[in-house]
């Protein structure tokens, strides 16, 4: 288990580069199955995930150069199946296996797919995935290893309505329809910026999609599509999370190949806890001013609302602004766990099953502990810390840099599934630290 020992309370100053989203490039790596002749992806990062993904395409037959600059060349002209058990073996804890049963029960007919793990932030069922493709006419098969699943009289369009704007079910949704015949219709679907990037390469392949304002995406069935060219939308999360990092130790990060426009809503929240930023032709640059951080109230939602991987960083930060902050999660229901290492290390974090700060949410009733209340500026000190999840990690790797002391965090592999060469980024911003495999 890697561990990183960090020597806090220093601020973060430099420059950061962001790549492609962790949340559309291994989608768009996917969809490279259904083409007919190879695909080209730009700005690829070299994370942990992307690695998964990569594994399970090869294994599935697909031929992949990966290059240093991010460019990934994928060509699909000999998928063939894969042995369930390398499939396990290969997918550790993601999830993206799931979406691979649609584009596999287009080109071969079957799909397998093991048991799968990811982040422990909340319920994330894969149970609906199947059904969705029910819908398109697959055949479940419940097997001891896993699940198999077939399609011997092809895929249809289907008529589905989602009871929550689920992102995943919202790809696998798109990533099916756009080869089954006839027409798909889908609503209340989700329509964040990867997701919008993610109809933009299967446009570009082929397909025809269109999006109304009613979250209400129509995709006609095609027989054929064709390989795809795209450069990958930018990592806003990994770019929120820097951010929230100068703030916490009042420090000044230019994130590169940051963009305005899919950071609206964090970019008015920053700037209402009291932090600055500007805005370059290449990215952003996000610092704390001086002077007191202000608390705020919000409430994580699906797009255009603040996202969920944006709260638990942000969260540092907001225990060194002075008074009460509120945050309600409205999205994942489990997402709060990491804040038992932030009040060991001196924060003021109360957590509550109440819907605070907010509308009441789907979760109000149901007993689960989705709202925070931090109390602020609370001193904090370094202390042995294991991370949990892949965004609580990052906010416990923030947590030490912003701590006085010396902090032990562990499990910090974690942190490397969405964060590329964080570690060197990390130094480049001056951050002290030793780190031992």
């Amino acid at each position: 288990m890697s561990q990183i020992t960090v020597q806090g309370g220093k601020p973060l100053v430099g420059r950061v580069d962001v790549r492609g989203a962790k949340n559309l490039v291994t989608k768009a790596m996917v969809a490279a199955l259904l083409g007919e002749t190879p695909s080209e992806l730009r700005d690829v990062p070299k994370i942990s995930d992307v690695e998964v993904v990569q594994q399970l395409l090869q294994l599935h037959g697909v031929k992949i150069d990966f290059s240093d600059d991010g460019v990934m060349k994928l060509d699909p002209t000999n998928v063939k199946s894969a042995r369930m058990v390398d499939i396990d073996a290969h997918a550790g804890s993601s999830r993206i296996p799931i979406l691979f049963c649609g584009p596999l029960l287009h080109q071969l007919g079957e799909a397998f797919i093991p048991d799968l793990g990811g982040c422990h932030i909340g319920d994330r069922p894969v149970d609906y995935h199947f059904e969705v493709l029910r819908n398109f006419g697959a055949v479940i098969e419940q097997l001891p290893s896993g699940t198999r699943l077939s399609a011997p009289k092809g895929l249809h369009g289907a008529k589905i309505s989602l009871p929550y704007p689920s992102v995943g079910a919202t790809e696998q949704v798109l990533l099916t329809a756009t080869k089954a015949q006839g027409l798909t219709e889908l609503s209340g679907a989700a329509v964040e910026p990867e997701i919008m990037d993610l109809i933009a390469i299967l446009q570009k392949m082929g397909a025809i999609i269109s999006v109304d304002t009613d979250r209400v995406i129509r995709i006609e069935g095609v027989s054929t599509l064709n390989g795809y060219s795209h450069r990958a939308l930018f990592d806003r999360n990994e770019a929120a999370s820097w951010a929230a990092a100068a703030l916490a130790t009042g420090g000044d990060i230019v994130v590169g190949g940051a963009r305005q426009q899919e950071m609206t809503t964090f970019l008015n929240v920053f700037r209402k806890i009291g932090g600055a930023f500007e805005i370059l032709d290449d990215g952003i640059r996000f610092r704390h001013p001086g002077g007191q951080l202000q608390p705020v109230v919000i409430e994580t939602d699906v797009h255009p609302g603040f996202m969920t991987d944006w709260q638990q960083p942000l969260v540092v930060a907001m225990t060194q602004a002075t008074g009460f902050s509120i945050v309600h999660e409205t999205v994942y229901e489990n997402r709060f766990g990491f804040t038992d290492a932030l009040n060991q290390m001196g924060a003021q974090i109360q957590i509550y099953r109440e819907c605070l700060g907010g509308n009441s949410c789907r979760f109000g009733q149901r007993n689960f502990n989705h709202s925070a209340v931090i109390s602020g500026p609370s001193k904090l000190k370094g202390a042995d810390i294991r991370v949990p999840d892949l965004r609580g990690g990052f906010s416990h790797m923030v947590a030490a840099l912003a701590a006085e002391g010396t902090s032990n965090v562990t499990n910090v592999q974690l942190i490397s599934r969405g964060y590329e060469h964080f570690l060197d980024k990390l130094t480049a911003l001056g951050a002290q630290f030793t780190y031992t495999e």
